[in-house]
């Protein structure tokens, strides 16, 4: 959405990483990709495997205070929230959900069984595995999930712990 500092920007660089595509126009996000959506109904789980296989996972790079903007709008992709994990970035270190968009992907591929491309998404910055030590936990057993509402219960135990 081209909102925050391109030194900054973690989509940015997972692109110049060749790790990311980059698309400038929501009518290029393929229709039935698994487009990451915070405040989406769904959870997140492997059943979203298959889609995602097929037509890949979307990060919509925006500033968080213009998310709730952004994300209303209506889409014809599956739209999946991730579950509680916390931000290991710079900016929102220890901030739960506000994450990167980089630690998005990673933390979607991780879910979804893609353990070792979550790992290689977060090499590229000096924080990034740092977001896979912090969040090890949920992360392992949100991956073991067979559906999103196995993850939602899941992640309920999570929050009541904290």
């Amino acid at each position: 959405a081209k909102q925050c500092d391109p030194k900054k920007c973690t989509g940015l660089r997972l692109a110049r990483m060749r790790r990311a595509e980059i698309v400038h126009s929501m009518r290029k996000i393929p229709r039935n990709s698994v487009v990451l959506n915070p405040i989406s109904k769904k959870a997140l789980s492997r059943e979203d495997v298959p889609p995602a296989l097929r037509s890949g996972i979307v990060a919509l790079d925006c500033s968080w205070k213009k998310a709730e903007e952004i994300f209303a709008q209506k889409w014809s992709a599956r739209q999946r929230a991730l579950p509680y994990l916390v931000a290991a970035n710079p900016v929102n270190t220890y901030k739960p959900i506000k994450l990167s968009t980089a630690e998005a992907i990673a933390g979607a591929l991780y879910i979804m069984g893609f353990k070792d491309q979550a790992r290689d998404v977060m090499s590229v910055f000096k924080w990034g595995p740092t977001f896979i030590t912090l969040n090890k936990e949920p992360l392992e057993v949100y991956s073991e999930c067979e559906d999103s509402s196995e993850v939602v219960d899941v992640q309920k135990d999570f929050m009541q712990d904290i």
